[in-house]
Parts: structure tokens; sequence; C-alpha cells
């Protein structure tokens, strides 16, 4: 989605949204690594990251020398869908999660997400949210997007036995390391944009929203390539050099809408999705210990260009269909049995995911956020996850430590409530 810019200057904030405020919140009480490596060798080509999801279509406009100011350009947050789900993704991206009170009931619940539809409108906008001490802060959002989702124990609170399903923890994987603090939640945040200036002021006003109504519970803060760094329509790279999400569903696809939006068979979720969201840690001082042919095994995609290894070298690019029957010149599969493109290749066509991964680096641990859309996490994601699971070379050198499913909220036009089906 083209990003558009907005010249509207930031408002004062006045005596009157603080008394609106205080109206509105006050009631509220507020393998092992020989083994894997010896696998690789007598493998002799395996295959990444890239094919489970990454925005595989071009992430922003481009930019010329010229021009790089970009921290007027606005995106809207109405629509059928929220915002931040298929706009073009914002280079940095915070996710937040919180805990509700327990003295939260529904009453509560619609009036925290009447002062929570407000600030999204005003933060995203650069018109700086209600009661915004610094509303300087907020003029130029540099493309920000904020998307709400919602975890089980708050659907509950508002519509008892209506929960979908999927709503829950994923089930157990064998190789999960999960209970480090990254799991779980009642209300996501998801706040990007190409600055994180924006993100870290919209995070303060929303936060300060939710003080009445929940508590902090996690955060955790991704990047990926800065906008105008690389060329437009470049895929995004993890932290181990691959290419990250080259196959992934584009809005434009016939199916897209069948794979990732919720159709009005799901009632109040209906023009919303269902979110994954994964916190794979990347063992790099092992993976240093790998020769580049071995990375590109792992894989089945090389690091150059991430091409598949089936293609020709030089005479292919990632977006080369990979050939899963192809030999090599020793008659071994081009792309061995145990690639991780292999693994996680479905020759069903519904079972695929729309991916937004995003790499993060705390300084004491590096990985992907990885995040993916879906209609249903128990039929798209986890029939993937199982086979990587099972079998995948590159498990040798990550490990999923997070895990939370969300409801992404439908979408809100001016003068709605966000989750305004919720309380219908």
């Amino acid at each position: 989605m083209a990003r558009t810019e907005s010249s509207s200057s930031a408002r004062a904030a006045s005596a009157h949204h603080l008394d609106r405020r205080a109206l509105l919140t006050g009631g509220a009480v507020g393998v092992g690594l020989g083994g894997a490596l010896g696998a690789l060798g007598t493998l002799a080509g395996i295959g990444g990251f890239g094919d489970i999801g990454g925005f595989g279509k071009p992430d922003a406009p481009g930019i010329s020398g010229e021009d790089r100011t970009f921290g007027a350009d606005t995106l809207p947050c109405h629509g059928t869908h929220q915002a931040g789900v298929t706009t073009a993704p914002g280079a940095h991206i915070r996710f937040v999660a919180y805990q509700l009170r327990p003295e939260v009931d529904a009453t509560a619940l619609q009036r925290m997400f009447r002062v929570l539809t407000g600030d999204i409108e005003g933060l995203t906008s650069g018109d700086s949210p209600l009661a915004d001490p610094e509303p300087e802060l907020a003029a130029r959002p540099a493309g920000l997007t904020i998307t709400v989702g919602v975890g089980p124990e708050l659907v509950n609170r508002v519509r008892p036995n209506e929960c979908p399903k999927w709503l829950a923890p994923l089930p157990a994987f064998s190789r999960d390391q999960l209970g480090g603090g990254y799991d779980g939640g009642d209300l996501l945040l998801i706040v990007q944009a190409d600055d994180t200036m924006p993100i870290a002021h919209a995070h303060r006003m929303l936060h300060r929203d939710l003080l009445g109504f929940a508590e902090p519970l996690w955060s955790q803060q991704g990047f990926r390539t800065a906008r105008g760094a690389d060329e437009s329509g470049r895929t995004m790279r993890n932290l181990m050099g691959q290419v990250d999400g080259t196959v992934n569903p584009a809005p434009s696809d016939d199916d897209f809408a069948s794979l990732v939006w919720l159709g009005a068979d799901s009632g109040w979720l209906a023009g919303g999705s269902a979110l994954v969201l994964r916190r794979i840690r990347m063992e790099l001082d092992t993976w240093d210990m790998v020769d580049r042919p071995g990375r590109e095994a792992s894989i089945g995609r090389r690091l150059s260009d991430g091409s598949p290894l089936s293609a020709a070298e030089n005479k292919s690019d990632e977006h080369t269909p990979a050939d899963f029957g192809a030999k090599n010149e020793r008659g071994f599969s081009a792309i061995p049995v145990a690639a991780h493109i292999r693994r996680a290749h479905s020759v069903d066509p519904s079972e695929r995911i729309f991916r937004r991964a995003a790499n993060y680096d705390d300084g004491a641990e590096s990985g992907l956020l990885f995040a993916c859309y879906q209609r249903d996490p128990l039929e798209q994601f986890v029939p993937i996850q199982r086979r990587l699971d099972e079998a995948d070379v590159l498990n040798e050198w990550v490990t999923h430590v997070g895990s939370s499913v969300f409801a992404v909220l439908p979408g809100f036009e001016r003068g709605q409530l966000l989750g305004q089906s919720l309380f219908a």
C-alpha cells in the first residue's frame, strides 16, 4: 500500500482532553552439532527460513538519494482490516503483550477500547492523541501503524463461550523451549514504523491508556532493513544471512483473502485474522562454524541471491520455483530430504500462511520474531511446524523460545470503535 503524506500539525493537549481521559479511564480500577554437520556432508547440498513465510513482495517504495525525508509519511488506520497486516512493513516493530487485571469486565473493556481507538487515530495521523504532553513527538509518524490483537481471556470476559478453537496455546512441539517470559497474553499491541521515535512515543501513550485495565506481560523489539538501505523489492535477510520470506502469498493473489482474512461465518471476528508469533533464537556461535556450502545446504537456497539449489546457478533468482525432484551431479537430491525449504513445503495450497518476520538482537540473544497471519493456525501453521519439528537440519541452529496466538480484530471506520463487533 502506498504511503501518503500528512501535513497535519500537532495540537496542544487541553484541560478538556485531560478531563475526558479521566472520565473514560477512571472507573476501571483500574540433534547434536557434530551429527548435523555430518548430515550436511552426507546430504551434499541441503534447504530456509525463507519458505514458511518475510514479505516476498516490495517492502516499500524506492526513494532517491536526494529525498530521504519520510518522517511525515502516514498510513490510514481505517478500513475493513486493521493497518499493519498487509501495509508495507516498517523498518522497526514492537510487539507488546498485556495481562488483564482480575476486576476488569466487559464494560471496562469497552471503555478501554474507546480510549485506544482515539489515540490510535491521533498517533497514526500525526495529530497526537488526547492529552499528549509531547504532541511534537507525534507530528512525524514515519508510516506508523498500530495493530491490536486479543487473547482468549479477553474474549471470554466479553463473549463467554465464543472463543474460536484456535485461539489457545499451540500444541506442544518436541524442540520448543518455552517458558522464558515470551508466551501468551490477553491483549497485544503491534507498533511499527520506519523510525523508532514514533514507536517509542506511541507505546508510551498506549501504555498510559492501559494502566487501569492491564499490566505489562512482555515486550519484543524487532527490525528489518532500513527504508532506502536496499533496493526496492528485495526480500529481507535474517541474521543468518539468508534471504527470509521468498515464498509468501501476496495481497494481490486471488486466494489471499481465503488464506488470511476470516469470513462472515466467523461472527464478531469477520474481517480479522489469526496471528501466531514465535520467538526463534538463533545459535549464531555454532552457525559460524558451518562453511558456506553447509549453510546453503541447510536451507536449500544459495546465500548470494536466494535461488533454490535445484536451479542453475547464475541463471535463476529467489523467485525461481524449487524443483524437489531435481538431482545434482552426484545423483543426490539437489534439495535434500532434510532441507528446511523441503520440510516447510506443502502440496496442499490451503496450508499456507502470510508471514511478516523481523529480526531481533537484544544484546544477549539474537534471532527472528516469526509472525504469521492465517484463518486457522491449527490447519495452516501447525502442520508446517510439525514437519519442521520432526526433521529439519536447521533445528541444530534455531530454538523456539516464545509462542503466542492472538485474534487480530477486524478493521474499523472513522466514527466507529476498534473492536466494535466484539461488543455488539
